[in-house]
């Protein structure tokens, strides 16, 4: 999908749908009200009649214009106003985009609105054109025929006078595409994107972007001490892969951000086995890793003045006679013993690694991504991130990046009085928190143990990460979580 901008009053754009956004019990835009003049006041007298309220989600299709150069007219609520932000640019025009995608189109328009509280006509931009990109793409990359049909050109529309309008298309696009591959990753099916398939991939996205792309193997992980990883890994007749992505933006001298993300491309439970139900959608327990590479590849693009660090930790959990056992002893790559208790709990095992890695390589500050654990969903619900972190005020910094890209996170916190649920009398540490209260909390004091003294940051992204059911702006499956709130941690750290 192309995205571009195009500086017009709306009347004269020339689309097959034009998809005008409008404020609940607000006056209509300068923009809007000239259109509807050409309109001869249909926008006026459906809102006078109740027909289009502005309400949140609120879809109102005009089929048959007249007076304008659209050939249909999709009107759009964006809720009320005063409660506004980013999330809610890109929700509207993912309901409008996904409303009409069923069918092939051309070209579609968005007007972008510039009166939305708080925001610059650029962020307002990105949001509208990342909306656009997820309602039009669905989940079912194997079907024969897909459910939806992009359209060959989504057009940002904003008055003439906009000065920046091109840049802003040009950062939707790069920011929509991200969004887009993170989803696709997590929708791939198991059989298809295993450990080797995903390195290859990222090797391909890396060279396309300018990333310097390294991938360890077996014999090279041995050679970095990482049993943890290793020892997860053993189960699969699919070898492992630690893949280093190298972005130097801000060049020699700067500070460094290091992101690792969590890539199980299937999870089984390992001996500790998981049912059915809860193994059906683990091909998702990658979706770290993928927002990571996403959001690398992303920045690249972007020019971003800033260097980062990068790590795809990817592996296989699955059961067999060679596979890790529960009481099992690992040593991890920075010396410290961990006692297996359940082998279900292999994230936090790969990523102990994988952030290890990270400290030797002199990062500044730490973010890990992972689809960690089902506790984090009980206390905070499918649409939500915890956060954990050893630094409140680079925890801080993180939570101002994802509420500036629209996406929901929330600090849990990480006393030490939570230290003694992973005490172990055989080893350092263990890798349960040996009950079923403060999981999320539990994984995150896990993790902890192999960030040393760096500022660091956990987002549990079980939740938002994966979508179990439609719902009115995106498919079911993978979602491309916190992929553009990393590309505003990185844009903001530079």
């Amino acid at each position: 999908m192309d995205i571009r901008s195009q500086q017009a009053p709306l009347a004269q754009i020339a689309a097959d749908w034009l998809i005008v956004p409008h404020w609940e019990a607000e006056p209509l835009s300068p923009s809007t009200a000239e259109l509807d003049q050409a309109l001869a006041g249909l926008l006026t007298k459906l809102r006078e009649r109740g027909d289009a309220t502005g309400k949140a989600k609120e879809l109102v299709p005009i089929l048959n214009p007249t007076g304008i150069a659209a050939t249909r007219v999709l009107l759009v609520g964006l809720g009320q106003k005063s409660k506004a932000d980013v999330g809610t640019l890109v929700t509207a025009a993912a309901v409008a985009s996904k409303s009409i995608t069923t069918k092939p189109h051309d070209r579609i328009a968005m007007a972008v609105p510039t009166d939305a509280p708080g925001l610059s006509f650029e962020t307002a931009a990105t949001a509208i054109g990342v909306g656009l990109r997820q309602g039009s793409e669905g989940p079912g990359l194997r079907k024969s025929k897909a459910d939806r049909t992009a359209p060959k050109e989504c057009i940002l529309v904003s008055p003439p006078t906009t000065t920046d309008a091109a840049q802003a298309a040009k950062r939707a696009g790069i920011e929509g595409q991200a969004v887009s591959l993170a989803r696709e990753l997590v929708n791939l099916p198991p059989c298809d994107l295993y450990p080797e398939t995903f390195a290859d991939r990222a090797r391909q996205v890396a060279q396309t972007s300018g990333v310097e792309a390294v991938v360890f193997d077996e014999t090279q992980l041995a050679a970095e001490r990482m049993g943890s990883l290793l020892a997860v890994a053993r189960g699969s007749d699919r070898p492992p892969r630690l893949v280093i992505l190298r972005y130097q933006g801000a060049g020699p001298g700067k500070k460094t951000l290091g992101l690792v993300g969590k890539g199980v491309t299937f999870d089984s439970g390992g001996l500790s086995l998981k049912t059915n139900d809860q193994m059906v959608d683990m091909k998702c327990d990658m979706a770290g890793a993928a927002a990571v590479l996403a959001a690398v590849a992303a920045c690249a693009d972007l020019k971003l003045p800033v260097n980062l660090l990068g790590i795809l930790a990817l592996v296989e959990n699955l059961p067999s006679g060679k596979a890790m056992k529960l009481g099992d002893v690992l040593r991890a790559r920075n010396g410290k013993t961990i006692e297996v208790l359940n082998t279900d709990a292999e994230g936090r095992l790969i990523l102990a690694d994988a952030l290890s890695y990270a400290v030797d390589q002199k990062v500044d500050h730490l973010v890990d991504l992972a689809t960690l654990t089902g506790a984090c969903l009980v206390a905070l619900g499918s649409e939500v991130a915890g956060v954990m972190s050893n630094n409140d005020d680079w925890s801080a910094r993180v939570l101002d990046a994802a509420r500036a890209a629209g996406e929901k996170a929330w600090p849990l916190p990480m006393w030490p009085l939570y230290n003694e649920m992973i005490h172990s009398d055989v080893a350092d540490i263990r890798n349960t928190g040996g009950s079923r209260y403060a999981g999320a909390i539990s994984a995150a004091k896990f993790l902890e143990e192999f960030v040393a003294n760096v500022p660091w940051a956990h987002l549990d992204i079980a939740g938002p990460a994966w979508a179990e059911r439609e719902s009115a702006s995106r498919e079911s499956g993978g979602t491309g979580a916190f992929v553009r709130s990393l590309i505003e941690l990185a844009r903001r750290y530079s």
